[in-house]
């Protein structure tokens, strides 16, 4: 778990247009260079977007952050130097040049952006399913356990129902609010 406190997200400038294919040689290099454990996921901020045009509505997904590409990852020499030198990758935002490491975005930065493009913060099953029992990891009930009463997947929440001072009580939380048991 000490991992865990070490994973952070920084971002990549890339050439315009190919964050993309960018994101994937990060997750083919992390798994062909053995640094699963040190580069975790790779994601290209998008939002969807609708247009009406001459009387036709069209959806489409744009790139929040052309030319960017966030990275999570235990940062140490090796996963700097693998993720560096990453066709595409013209380098990290914050970095000072000269080998120097990037700062890493600050959490509260990190939620605002995946909660924007709907997705989380925290790599995990979201295969929960109700009866399941989930320790609660963040927020006013943390350290608490309940068991999960309904399950809502396409807005990622849970209801979970705790025991308060001997009371039952049913509280709503992100699924980035628990753990599994």
């Amino acid at each position: 778990m000490a991992e865990e406190t070490l994973k952070q997200w920084f971002v990549l400038h890339t050439y315009s247009g190919y964050e993309n294919k960018v994101k994937e040689n990060i997750e083919s290099r992390a798994t062909s260079m053995g640094m699963e454990d040190h580069i975790f996921r790779a994601i290209v901020p998008e939002e969807e977007e609708t247009e009406t045009k001459n009387g036709k509505t069209k959806t489409e997904m744009k790139k929040t952050f052309p030319g960017y590409v966030l990275v999570e990852m235990v940062m140490s020499d090796e996963s700097w130097f693998v993720v560096r030198n990453t066709p595409g990758v013209t380098g990290f935002v914050g970095s000072h040049g000269a080998g120097s490491k990037p700062a890493p975005l600050l959490p509260d930065e990190v939620d605002n952006i995946l909660h924007s493009a709907g997705l989380s913060r925290r790599n995990h099953d979201t295969d929960f399913s109700v009866g399941e029992m989930v320790t609660i990891v963040e927020g006013a009930f943390s350290g608490l356990t309940g068991k999960v009463t309904e399950v809502d997947d396409e807005h990622m929440k849970l209801k979970v129902e705790i025991d308060m001072f001997g009371r039952l009580t049913n509280t709503e939380l992100d699924y980035d609010f628990v753990d599994k048991q």
